[in-house]
């Protein structure tokens, strides 16, 4: 079989979706017996190194902001990232950074085929700085992105068919497979076996990253907007840069009696979240730039009726089963009406949820694989 090489700054980071489906898609290859090896940057805290361990990159002024958002980037090592390559009969870029544009420049030397999967937008990076609006800034990026790696893959797997229309639109050269990042069954049908702990609250759930990209700040306007804000009780599980502030605008609420439950903010354990995600009445997605989505697809399967924000450069609203399950990004009284309608609605709502409980099995990680399977035999004899 085919040697293959994963190539991300941090193969090891925790919080990181990017990373998570890294070692996820790894994990599966090598279980059908492919050689896989991992060029990465490894993991101070726990000691833990990859195949090829490269070491961190510090960048002083922008250290901290880039860890808040549950990342690290590595050194480019030139002799790491040739004896690297040397070894792969294919290379799969997870991200398109300086390291992957170095490794792709030594791939084409040593006349390797380079796959990747497109992960992110540049909108997710500035999102951080507050420039995800910028046009020139996010629109050179991309630019940059596609010549120095992207142009350079055979194929590249697109999440979803949000990220192939942007890749055909800004006319990249390699070919272009949709392909989902995939779930894991086995897990998720654990979670189906929680009992749901109900009271006389309606909870309202979500989960992912504390930044500006998320729009947590909406979810918690709209119970300016819902004649149900004193029955609510809102649980955001993430860690990230917006905590104080996400914080800060919720104790402002509950001080003013906007809210009369004061908003629950935590990072838990897959257990603990399988627990707060079984007793939900609602799970709210804000976020107006998202490749995939796929940890709303890990909470609904339990039977929760989402309510999912459209934006352009969004893929998750496809996931919804009805408008009302759409609200308009950014909008929180737009999102309320969305929320009272199915708070007003308890048997609607509760028929709706079956509707989500079997979806999963669409994203099926073994389905993924199969693909990508072919995809890594694609670029090899191509």
């Amino acid at each position: 079989m085919i040697k293959i090489l994963f190539v991300i700054n941090n193969y090891f980071t925790r919080g990181n979706g990017l990373a998570q489906s890294a070692r996820r898609t790894v994990k599966k290859l090598k279980e059908r017996g492919y050689d896989v090896k991992v060029l990465s940057g490894g993991d101070s805290i726990t000691g833990d190194k990859a195949d090829f361990n490269l070491p961190d990159l510090h960048l002083p002024i922008f250290d901290p902001l880039v860890t808040k958002q549950g990342y690290i980037f590595a050194k480019a090592k030139k002799d790491i990232i040739i004896e690297a390559v040397k070894w792969a009969d294919v290379i799969h870029l997870e991200e398109a950074f300086m390291l992957e544009a170095k490794v792709a420049k030594y791939a084409k030397k040593y006349n390797k085929p380079i796959t990747a999967t497109y992960h992110l937008h540049p909108e997710n990076l500035f999102a951080s700085v507050n420039l995800y609006r910028s046009r020139i800034l996010n629109g050179i990026t991309l630019f940059l992105w596609k010549k120095l790696c992207y142009n350079k893959c055979k194929i590249i797997q697109c999440p979803t068919k949000n990220v192939y229309d942007r890749l055909k639109k800004n006319k990249f050269k390699s070919e272009l497979r949709i392909i989902s990042n995939g779930l894991l069954l086995d897990d998720l049908m654990k979670k189906s076996d929680v009992k749901a702990y109900k009271d006389n609250k309606y909870r309202i759930l979500a989960i992912g990253r504390y930044s500006i990209e998320k729009d947590y700040k909406t979810l918690i306007k709209a119970m300016k907007y819902s004649k149900f804000s004193e029955y609510i009780e809102l649980i955001i599980l993430g860690r990230g840069p917006k905590e104080k502030s996400l914080k800060k605008l919720a104790n402002k609420y509950y001080k003013k009696g906007i809210i009369k439950n004061q908003v629950k903010f935590g990072f838990y354990n897959m257990d603990e979240l399988q627990k707060i995600s079984s007793s939900a009445d609602l799970f709210i997605h804000c976020a107006f730039i998202e490749v995939e989505g796929l940890s709303l697809m890990e909470a609904v399967q339990l039977g929760i009726v989402p309510i999912i924000a459209k934006a352009k450069l969004s893929a998750t609203s496809m996931f919804a089963k009805s408008d009302e399950s759409i609200y308009k990004a950014k909008n929180p009284s737009d999102l309320a009406s969305k929320i009272d309608y199915w708070l007003s609605n308890e048997e609607l709502r509760i028929k709706e949820a079956e509707k989500y409980k079997n979806m999963a099995k669409d994203y099926d990680i073994e389905k993924s694989i199969d693909l990508l399977e072919v995809m890594f035999n694609d670029a090899y004899n191509k």
